[in-house]
């Protein structure tokens, strides 16, 4: 006899409130397991798709490996670098900026922008802060870095876990198939798929316009000779996962810095806001549709407020768990409100009525 529901509740609930105290105490510890699930998650339509090809599991999986030791060397040695050094001068030239900008107003606006104003002593005030509060940031994230990926987690655990998941990922999935409720197993599978889309959807969809579109903009800018063209770039494709937003902000910048050093040579500052309006472009019209698909089940506010939440309960862990986490639970709020709508609290008398007729 299946047991009541309410039983399952408390099940349910149980193994919730289990995995999130494992979470809050184990987080350091779980954290190079994470990253390596969600790389193989992340890689696994690539191992599909070779193994659709002719190669075996294993061949794929060696593969998929050696491409990316060869891309993080690449990135390590060429990238990297030069990222953070560009943005340690974008952060110690902020005042400068901020004063030119400061200047512009005075000679512009005379009136409103007086000595011993209280803008004008504002302008002082941000370029300090910018310059003291980014250096400070840079070397927060710089030093969490170097204290929570160390060299162990980043060159051998995380690749071996991801390795060793890729390779088994097939077979992972069989096996917790087989550990299902049996009564439940058809819907709790329907979930899991829809799930698995809306995760998919946003994580290899999204992470892949991110990159590309990164990368786009931090060629183009660079090739038009813009400073910090890297770090706008980075920026950019960062925040590109949020809609807008990566073009508004990566926009805003690049434009405000090419204004400063193209000042009087207005075709490159058109050419800077030329390129982020065709990254926009395609990006709408190519990339997003055939990466991601015209619905993902994750608006931008929930998944805002997963980041924000997760991230702050239990610290980069959440913040990686975030996103499955939300669009699970979307998935099970839809299938809730799908059963509410077909339960007799919300039909009433029409469900009486269809009953009698039965």
């Amino acid at each position: 006899m299946a047991l009541p529901a309410r039983e399952q509740v408390t099940y349910w609930g149980i193994a919730a409130a289990v995995f999130l105290v494992v979470l809050w105490y184990l987080g350091d510890v779980m954290l190079p397991f994470v990253l390596g699930a969600a790389i193989a998650y992340f890689l696994d339509p690539v191992a599909d798709r070779l193994e659709r090809l002719g190669l075996s599991r294993a061949l794929a999986t060696a593969l998929i490996a050696v491409a990316a030791v060869v891309l993080f060397v690449v990135l390590a040695l060429l990238v990297i670098p030069s990222l953070i050094r560009q943005a340690t001068e974008l952060i110690e030239i902020a005042p400068v900026l901020v004063a030119q900008l400061r200047d512009f107003l005075v000679s512009r606006f005379p009136d409103i922008v007086v000595p011993d104003s209280q803008l004008r002593q504002t302008f002082d005030q941000v370029g300090a802060t910018v310059q003291s509060r980014g250096a400070e940031l840079l070397n927060t994230v710089l030093a969490s870095v170097g204290s929570i990926l160390n060299v162990v987690l980043l060159f051998v655990i995380v690749p071996v876990v991801a390795v060793y998941m890729l390779l088994d990922w097939d077979r992972m999935v069989a096996r917790i198939d087989t550990l299902l409720p049996r009564d439940h197993a058809p819907v709790i599978r329907r979930l899991a798929a829809e799930i698995d889309a809306s995760m998919s959807g946003f994580l290899r969809g999204m992470g892949t316009v991110c990159v590309i579109l990164g990368t786009y903009y931090a060629v183009a800018l660079m090739l038009v000779g813009l400073n910090f063209g890297l770090v706008v770039g980075f920026v950019a494709g960062v925040l590109t996962f949020i809609p807008y937003v990566g073009a508004i902000v990566g926009g805003a910048l690049a434009i405000g810095l090419a204004l400063f050093q193209f000042w009087g040579e207005w075709h490159w500052i058109v050419a800077v806001a030329v390129i982020f309006q065709a990254g926009q472009f395609v990006e709408g019209n190519v990339l997003t549709p055939r990466l991601v698909g015209t619905s993902v089940g994750l608006h931008p506010v929930w998944l805002l407020l997963a980041l924000s939440v997760f991230g702050s309960l239990f610290g980069f862990v959440g913040l990686l768990l975030a996103v499955p986490v939300a669009a699970a639970l979307g998935v099970l709020a839809r299938f809730g409100i799908e059963q509410y709508r077909l339960s007799r609290l919300y039909r009433g008398r029409e469900a009486l009525q269809d009953g009698e007729e039965e």
